[in-house]
């Protein structure tokens, strides 16, 4: 076996310089917390700050798939709190019908990308638009089947996915990694994952080139939705309920935008990807568990908050202004 030449790990390097980033903060920021937090490294602490952090990278990672293309989805939140309505409405009985809702949850996530994917392409419409107006529309699915909040889930399911396996590792984290290893691998070795990045490059060139574009882009989407219904099955999961909550889907939008630009994932398109994406959304879960800990003001929270989401966009955006083309990414 040869040893990788530097030139060849000096640009890995360079291209993964946002995941890594990312990581390195989430691990200095989470033994800060784990150290000042009264229980110390326990189970219950790292169990519960996986789930909220899974819960937020679900929905990231739906943000990343159209932000690849050089798009934007701001329906990603209506998804993900139209899929808790549906899963606080179909997933119990008995382990059949609880399959089926499971089933029919994804389906829901899968329906609504494809929608979003066909107005985008089929109607190119600009996705930023697009997408906000379906985004209302999910919303007011979500309403009607839930118009207050209530619902069921199984709570042998529920208790199962929000827990430990062997009371070590937490289950909500291995759903994850499973997302990654059968979705998204897979995805971004595909021909239509590699033509997500060279859309994102450049539309034009890429199809001059011969890629697929319109149906790289759909298939971009319809993943997305997938995602984010993943995230409204395990929301169900932790709240054991359902609720058309439409400042919960607009906040972890925003959130999604936020994590996606601190894992290093450019908001013009073409660079990135969801393992960056999965740090950036622990980075700012921990956030929020670093202000509990050190009895930041509750009020003062969602102010300090939103700086921070718009310090770490506007430093994302920052150095693009500086490339003029895109290799300069990676020097």
């Amino acid at each position: 076996m040869t040893a990788r030449p530097r030139g060849d790990l000096r640009y890995w390097l360079a291209a993964q310089r946002g995941p890594l980033i990312a990581a390195a903060l989430f691990a200095a920021m989470f033994a800060l917390f784990v150290t000042e937090h009264p229980a110390g490294l326990s189970a219950n602490v790292v169990n519960t700050a996986a789930n909220k952090g899974v819960l937020l990278a679900f929905v990231a990672i739906a943000q990343t798939l159209p932000v690849l293309t050089s798009g934007l989805d701001l329906s990603v939140g209506s998804v993900f709190v139209l899929a808790n309505c549906v899963a606080s409405t179909l997933v119990t009985g008995s382990p059949l019908e609880i399959a089926l809702g499971v089933a029919a949850v994804l389906g829901c996530g899968l329906v609504c990308g494809a929608l979003n994917g066909l107005v985008v392409v089929v109607g190119r419409l600009q996705p930023i638009i697009a997408t906000l107006a379906t985004g209302a529309i999910y919303g007011g699915v979500a309403l009607w089947l839930r118009p207050t909040p209530g619902g069921a889930i199984d709570e042998d399911f529920a208790d199962f996915v929000t827990g430990s396996a062997g009371g070590v590792v937490p289950v909500s984290l291995l759903v994850l990694i499973a997302a990654i290893v059968l979705v998204w691998i897979p995805y971004r070795r595909s021909v239509a994952g590699r033509a997500a990045y060279a859309i994102g490059s450049s539309e034009q060139a890429a199809y001059m080139s011969g890629v697929p574009v319109a149906r790289s882009k759909f298939l971009a989407y319809m993943l997305a939705g997938l995602f984010a219904a993943i995230a409204g099955l395990l929301l169900t999961c932790v709240t054991y309920s359902g609720e058309a909550n439409a400042l919960l889907g607009g906040s972890y939008t925003l959130s999604s935008v936020a994590a996606v630009v601190v894992g290093g994932t450019s908001l013009y398109g073409g660079a990135g990807g969801a393992i960056g994406t999965i740090f950036g959304a622990f980075v700012l879960r921990t956030i929020g568990d670093l202000l509990f800990v050190f009895d930041i003001d509750a009020l003062a929270q969602p102010l300090f908050l939103g700086v921070v989401l718009l310090v770490s966009v506007s430093l994302g955006s920052l150095r693009l202004l500086k490339v003029k083309k895109r290799l300069d990414l990676y020097r």
